[in-house]
């Protein structure tokens, strides 16, 4: 007999995946359609939420047609949806329910499915109708208003031209069809030298020179044939004193009720004043306020022009500079000392570069631009570049603080006569980037092979996010063997990129990648709540009782959530502290925020590891300070003539309530020789590659 009250039964974490994956599919594809008032993880959870609804009223007996039809009720509340995100949701959600393992066999759900989806189009349908209608009401008010608005407004703008036309500084005249003027301001007496009362009835052909007549007569007679509404001149006025003023007029037609021509209006402009305004905003931007150099628009379009100059055989040098460590003067001294550095660095700039056919510009903040036109006498770029810092190391007095700040620099060598100016300047900061990474005061020269590489690192790493939303990202797991016996005594959680027509990406890789973008947070914090409902799911079938051990990047280390999202986690999964081993790498120990991460997590039952250790003093001190259950030597100290001084720290460990995990046993030899140092677990491609949770369940 059917049970009424029939609900979906609790997902499994496959389960769980699959909906997660669909809802996420749905959202992904909808918002390429459709236009929603929220964000894209807000929109992830609400259509969880709703696919979660409608998943139930399948489950249904009968088949809750209501809460389908709400379903189709909410969508249209999102936002703008339209028939193309009801057809695309009937689309998803028709293939993807009958894909789910909870509604099969086909045979029972693919009726109930149909239905459910049709009361989802219906309930869309129908709250779409009263959208509409709802809309047309507002409308016909808003049209109403509109009227009555109008005629009040017309009445509010005669008078408020009558006020404009008398405080005006412009000019302003209205003119008869025939070119009388009929009224004339007082900004326009002025401009005349006369009184605006003295010009009623003089023509406006008159007002100007002789020579420039027939200019104005054309343009008045292209209004009187309707080619044109307005039309703008730089004209010169007679004035009473004998001076001719430079002006710019502008004259329109006015029509009646009828549509027919009434009058003209002449808005006069001084334009003396206005060419000194214009010349001043165009200096004003193309160069810094502050330093008074050109911008990066006007460095842009000298580039340009200098590429086409350039002599064929020396070239051009094009250097991007960044003052270095210029945030801390800043953040100590105060913005204006930052300013005032900021001038002289400039200054300093245009005495290296005196003797150069040359252009230096400001960026942005504390970047300099300059572009030099190589000759005979033109130094190398090493001995341009020393004269750069050794010009802005001399100290800068500011307030009474004697300043020095080397800069890093990219360059730009001689590059081709055909170069693209925007793709120049790409080069130039990407060598800029380079010479910055981890260093100070060095420089770089742009390489094109080395770009190109670059460049297909950061395509790699800005393809990621897409990546993961659809399922090329997995988290997989590979044993941590005992060296003695080669029984499995835990498991470890990593990272693999399964990329279409290409290698895969490992863990470290997609680590690394995850970092420079900022995805490693929500993709780490993912990891956690996979592997740990993994783990469960293990302990619950095969008795598993190895830990699970999961490697933090140095990002995740000091992130200021990271309690929230590892006891998240476990909460979530219903996986106990005792069961997670959570590895830290010791450089990120450096920051407070690690730290006390570290701290409290060891606090909460959770063994953490301290990865990467080196035989460094630094390293080994972290042990007496902090609360580390576990150490690991990575494959950076599991060979060569750093396995000795590695394996020399095994006994210190021992001693310290350490235990011991080599990563990198890539050999038999390397296994036995770490066993005999007194390693008693490890990881490696000898003891087990990663592998999906399927392939190593069998193994636990």
């Amino acid at each position: 007999m059917p049970n009424p009250h029939r609900k979906s039964p609790a997902p499994s974490p496959d389960g769980a995946r699959e909906l997660e994956l669909l809802a996420r599919k749905w959202a992904y594809l909808l918002s390429g359609v459709v236009v929603v008032s929220m964000g894209r993880e807000d929109l992830d959870r609400e259509l969880r939420y709703q696919l979660e609804t409608l998943c139930s009223a399948v489950a249904a007996e009968p088949v809750d047609a209501a809460a389908a039809s709400g379903v189709g009720e909410r969508l249209v509340a999102l936002g703008y949806v339209g028939e193309q995100g009801l057809q695309c949701t009937v689309d998803v959600l028709g293939k993807g329910l009958l894909g789910l393992s909870a509604f099969q066999p086909l045979s029972h759900y693919a009726e109930r499915i149909t239905a459910a989806l049709g009361a989802l189009a219906c309930g869309f349908v129908t709250a779409t109708r009263a959208a509409v209608l709802e809309q047309q009401e507002i409308m016909q008010l808003s049209l109403l208003k509109a009227v009555r608005d109008a005629k009040w407004h017309l009445k509010e703008s005669e008078a408020r031209f009558d006020e404009v036309a008398t405080s005006s500084a412009s000019g302003i005249m209205t003119i008869d069809l025939d070119g009388r003027l009929s009224q004339a301001n007082a900004a326009l007496g002025e401009i005349l030298a006369v009184s605006p009362s003295s010009l009623t009835g003089t023509m406006v052909y008159d007002l100007v020179r002789a020579d420039s007549a027939e200019t104005l007569r054309e343009g008045i007679a292209a209004l009187l044939a309707g080619e044109r509404d307005r039309f703008r001149q730089s004209q010169q006025f007679h004035r009473a004193d004998g001076d001719t003023a430079r002006i710019s007029l502008t004259i329109s037609m006015l029509r009646d009720a009828e549509n027919k021509p009434s009058h003209f209006v002449g808005v006069v402009e001084d334009g003396t004043e206005l060419m000194l305004l214009q010349n001043e905003l165009k200096r004003q931007s193309l160069h810094d306020v502050l330093t008074g150099l050109p911008n990066r628009q006007y460095f842009g379009t000298h580039l340009e022009s200098v590429l086409r100059r350039a002599d064929p055989a020396l070239g051009i040098t094009v250097l991007h500079l960044d003052l270095d460590a210029f945030s801390k003067v800043c953040d100590s001294l105060g913005r204006r000392a930052g300013e005032q550095l900021l001038v002289q660095s400039a200054r300093r700039l245009k005495t290296v570069f005196a003797r150069e056919k040359s252009m230096i510009a400001r960026f942005d903040g504390d970047e300099f631009g300059i572009v030099v036109e190589n000759s005979a006498t033109t130094p190398d770029v090493s001995t341009l570049v020393a004269n750069i810092n050794a010009e802005l190391t001399e100290p800068s007095y500011v307030e009474g603080h004697g300043l020095a700040l080397p800069a890093s620099i990219g360059v730009v060598h001689r590059p081709p006569h055909d170069s693209d100016p925007a793709e120049l300047l790409r080069a130039a900061d990407s060598a800029l980037r380079r010479a910055k990474d981890g260093r100070r005061g060095q420089w770089e020269l742009f390489h094109p092979g080395q770009d190109a590489a670059d460049r297909r690192a950061r395509l790699l790493a800005i393809g990621m996010p897409g990546a993961w939303e659809h399922g090329e990202i997995t988290v997989r797991y590979r044993p941590v063997k005992h060296l003695a016996t080669g029984e499995v005594a835990g498991v470890e959680a990593v990272l693999h990129w399964d990329r279409p027509e290409h290698d895969p990406v490992p863990h470290h890789r997609c680590v690394e990648l995850a970092e420079e973008t900022g995805l490693m947070l929500p993709l780490g914090e993912w990891v956690l709540r996979t592997a740990c409902g993994q783990l469960r799911w293990w302990r619950q079938q095969s008795g598993f009782t190895g830990p699970l051990v999961v490697g933090l990047s140095v990002n995740q280390a000091g992130d200021a959530d990271l309690v929230r999202r590892v006891l998240g986690a476990l909460a979530e999964s219903g996986a106990e502290p005792g069961w997670l081993t959570l590895g830290i790498p010791a450089a990120a120990l450096t920051a407070a925020e690690a730290q006390d991460n570290l701290t409290v997590l060891a606090d909460r039952g959770i063994t953490m590891m301290l990865d990467d250790v080196g035989p460094g003093a630094e390293d080994l001190a972290l042990l007496a300070e902090l609360p580390v259950g576990a150490v690991r030597i990575t494959h950076r100290h599991v060979s060569g003539q750093a396995r000795e001084a590695a394996a020399a720290l095994v006994p210190f460990l021992g001693r310290a309530g350490a235990a011991t995990l080599v990563d990198g046993i890539d050999s038999a030899d390397h296994a036995e020789w770490w066993r005999v140092a007194g390693v008693t677990t490890a990881t490696g491609d000898h003891l087990g590659i990663p592998v999906p949770a399927t392939e190593i369940h069998t193994a636990l």
